[in-house]
């Protein structure tokens, strides 16, 4: 299984074929766009269709290390991408999504899809 970017997420959600990995980030990513009435029943509804993946040990070492490259290059991403990206590195999954910064990452260890 490859975890899921926000945006496949939701095409997924639109086609009723709600399965897969997540990681936390994506489900933030997620719910920020739900009306506050509705947010915590779709919460649970998202935790009950996808793995959601948190923020371990092996996820924040694996952000940490591509951060620092990437600020040595002068060429960062968006911290919720590079939480997203780290995810599949740390839990050897490939990163499924249509956003083609995370091209740039593959140098870095990460697999797409």
């Amino acid at each position: 299984m490859n975890l899921l970017d926000t945006d496949i997420v939701i095409e997924t959600i639109k086609k009723n074929d709600v399965t897969g990995i997540i990681s936390v980030i994506t489900l933030i990513e997620f719910l920020r766009g739900i009306d506050e009435n509705k947010r915590l029943s779709v919460k649970r509804l998202i935790e009950e269709s996808f793995i959601v993946l948190n923020l371990d040990d092996s996820v924040i070492e694996a952000y940490c290390k591509i951060y620092r490259k990437l600020k040595e290059e002068g060429n960062l991403l968006p911290d919720a991408d590079l939480f997203i990206a780290s995810t599949a590195i740390a839990h050897n999954l490939v990163l499924e999504t249509k956003d083609t910064h995370f091209l740039r990452l593959r140098a870095l260890g990460l697999q797409l899809k």
